[in-house]
C-alpha cells in the first residue's frame, strides 16, 4: 500500500509527515548508511510507526491547534508563534517535524518506539558488577534528540522551557 504523506493540506487519510524520498535524502545527508539498506516497504512501515509515535507522544503537547477537525495527523497547525510578531504558515508541515519523523522512523526499524514497561529494577548484580537504578527514574524511553528538534513547536509544559513575556 502506497504511503500517504501529509502535505500541509490537512488530509483525512495521511499516514506520515515524511515521504520515502525525504527519508532517504535526510539520512544520506547525515551518512546513515543503514537507512539506504532498507527496502521501500520497510521505510514506509517505519515512517508510519514514527508518525504514530509522534501522535501518541505529542498530541496534547503541540503548540497551537489542528487546522482541520478531520485531518488524520496533528499537522498542519494554526496559531503557532515563531517569534513575538510572526506566525508559522498554517499550510505546511515544518521541516523539523519531518526531520523528527525520519529520525524516529530509523529508530523504529531496530527498536519498538513505545515498548511495554515493567517495574524498575532497584539493583542488579552480575559477578563483581552491581547496578542500582534510581527508583524515581522514568521507565519508558524518552528521545531527547527528538524533543530538541521539536521544541519550537511544543508547549512549554513538555520542554520545561520558560516563555519570554513581552508587553504589548
Amino acid at each position: 500500500m502506497a504511503l500517504i504523506v501529509e502535505t500541509g493540506a490537512g488530509l483525512s487519510n495521511s499516514e506520515s509527515y515524511a515521504s520515502v524520498a525525504y527519508f532517504l535524502s535526510y539520512h544520506a545527508a547525515r551518512g546513515n548508511i543503514s537507512a539506504a539498506e532498507m527496502t521501500t516497504a520497510e521505510i514506509e512501515a517505519s515512517l508510519r510507526k514514527a508518525s504514530d509515535y509522534m501522535t501518541q507522544r505529542y498530541r496534547n503537547s503541540w503548540a497551537g491547534y489542528r487546522r482541520f477537525i478531520t485531518q488524520a495527523l496533528d499537522w498542519p497547525r494554526i496559531e503557532i508563534v515563531i517569534d513575538t510578531y510572526h506566525y508559522l504558515d498554517y499550510s505546511i508541515v515544518p521541516v523539523e517535524v519531518q526531520n523528527a519523523c525520519c529520525e524516529l522512523a530509523l529508530k523504529s526499524f531496530t527498536a519498538n518506539l513505545l515498548p511495554d514497561t515493567t517495574q524498575t529494577k532497584i539493583s542488579t548484580t552480575v559477578g563483581p558488577i552491581s547496578v542500582t537504578y534510581d527508583k524515581n527514574s522514568r521507565q519508558g524511553t524518552r528521545y531527547k534528540s527528538i524533543d530538541s528538534i521539536l521544541q519550537p513547536y511544543l508547549s512549554d509544559c513538555v520542554t520545561g522551557v520558560n516563555t519570554r513575556l513581552v508587553r504589548a
